[in-house]
């Protein structure tokens, strides 16, 4: 039938185009909303096999970012000295902390990434440079959205960590902090507009809400009370305090044992050694309390945390930095349902609010030896914490955390650009003399014409 399949054709056209103009009619009175592509992130942090919170941090969201958007993200590691790690694949581009240079390099190698934005997990001491101010060279340069989370909000700041943190965040198209309380800082005593901050919470593991004692019998804790403390073991953490509570925590409950969780910081351990854990087993051997403490030497992975923290009965977080807004140890504690006597941090005080857990003032044994007993005390009472903890943290879990960093990094792209772009020399000039004067202006220059000779990429 050679002479019917023009009109085919054409009644195939046709029907065509009709339904293309029905679609386009059916769009305006009922507009279908396709899921746009999700951002890719480009992550700069520590990373492991690096041994320091803020790396475990950065793995876990970007894993949980990963997961949650069906794409793979790279990092930019920061390192802390010249001995290499044996980073993963993902690792595409490495800071040297202490070289200006390799920051300009950084910018560049993340400017030309296939990232739709750039994610900087901050800490004042990761970065090279008064307080971490290194790390102005790379926001200068950077030609990418930027989302910035702070993990210290410091207040009452002197002049030069005031202008350091106003650049870092001016420089930076959205800000994450981890806790309510770090927004109120940035607006009242640096001067950010709150409407660009997002307070996204210290992200946690899914787990099922467990009794202690379906978990003790494989650390051979069974019938026992068991109290814990985990994290890189520095003189900051208050140890100390928890020691000397004992006595009076053991009088009361003679089945109860302490186990302290951690390696020794590295940092700390390259400063002074192991001199702070040999202080603290001094004191508890001085107690008479040796075989009621458990010291675990080494650094724990998020599974071994979370097994512990399932076999726990009372979490103690005896920080001395009232100026803490964040705390992985407490956030994970919370997310396993576990009664929590921690001392009044700005991120205690605000995660363990509203009978989440115990607050006591710092530096006072007394305090947490009666808060630590009155809950052992009080079946009912501890019941309540582990419920109300354990509920809000189902809030916290990384898969929620994952989403509202998406939200936050869509955000970024919207805008435009706020920090200085880098193709001549004169924008970065410009802005680091806006911070540090004309000298800085100089050198920055001088950076800038080195890097332009460099490489990017892996250094």
């Amino acid at each position: 039938m050679p002479n019917g399949q023009p009109f085919i054709r054409a009644s195939i056209t046709l029907g065509y185009n009709n339904i293309v103009q029905a679609g386009k009619r059916s769009a305006l009175l009922f507009p279908i909303h396709l899921e746009a592509r999700k951002p890719r992130a480009l992550f700069l942090s520590s990373y492991p096999p690096r041994e320091c919170g803020l790396a475990t941090f950065t793995e876990d969201i970007r894993g949980a970012y990963d997961i949650a958007t069906g794409q793979s993200s790279d990092i930019i590691a920061v390192n802390d000295g010249p001995t290499p790690y044996a980073y993963p694949e993902a690792v595409r581009c490495e800071i040297q902390r202490d070289d200006r240079i390799s920051y300009l390099r950084a910018a560049r190698f993340a400017s030309e990434h296939e990232c739709d934005v750039v994610n900087v997990q901050h800490e004042y001491g990761l970065f090279g440079g008064d307080h971490g101010s290194y790390m102005l060279d790379f926001l200068s340069a950077v030609r990418k959205p930027v989302v910035l989370t702070l993990h210290t909000a410091l207040p009452d700041p002197d002049e030069r960590l005031h202008a350091v943190t106003r650049e870092l965040c001016n420089r930076s198209d959205r800000i994450v902090v981890l806790a309510y309380s770090g927004r109120r800082i940035l607006e009242e005593q640096y001067g950010i507009d709150p409407r660009k901050v997002d307070v996204i919470l210290h992200g946690v593991p899914d787990v099922p809400l467990r009794r202690s004692y379906h978990f003790k019998r494989r650390f051979g804790l069974a019938d026992r009370t068991v109290l814990s403390t985990f994290g890189l073991l520095s003189r900051g953490k208050g140890i100390e305090y928890v020691i000397d509570a004992l006595p009076a925590i053991f009088s009361q409950n003679p089945e109860a044992v302490y186990l302290l969780l951690g390696e020794t910081h590295p940092e700390v351990r390259r400063r002074e050694g192991e001199s702070y854990r040999e202080e603290l087993w001094q004191r508890v051997r001085g107690l008479g309390l040796a075989n009621r403490v458990r010291f675990l030497d080494h650094y724990m992975d998020d599974e071994e945390v979370v097994e512990y923290l399932q076999a726990t009965d009372i979490y103690v977080s005896p920080s001395l930095d009232p100026n803490q807004i964040v705390s992985g140890t407490l956030s994970y504690a919370v997310a396993c349902g576990r009664a929590v006597v921690a001392t009044a941090s700005t991120y205690a005080k605000e995660l363990l609010a509203d009978g989440r857990g115990a607050i006591v003032p710092m530096r006072n044994s007394q305090s947490i030896a009666a808060s630590v007993n009155a809950i052992l005390g009080d079946p009912s009472m501890r019941a309540s914490i582990e419920t109300t903890a354990y509920r809000f943290g189902r809030g916290m879990t990384w898969s929620r955390v994952a989403r509202q960093y998406e939200r936050a990094f869509e955000q970024a792209q919207e805008l435009e650009p706020t920090h200085v772009p880098s193709h001549a020399a004169g924008g970065v000039e410009r802005a680091a003399s806006a911070v540090w004067g004309e000298a800085l202006q100089r050198q920055v220059g001088t950076l800038v014409a080195q890097a332009t000779e460099g490489g990017s990429g892996r250094n």
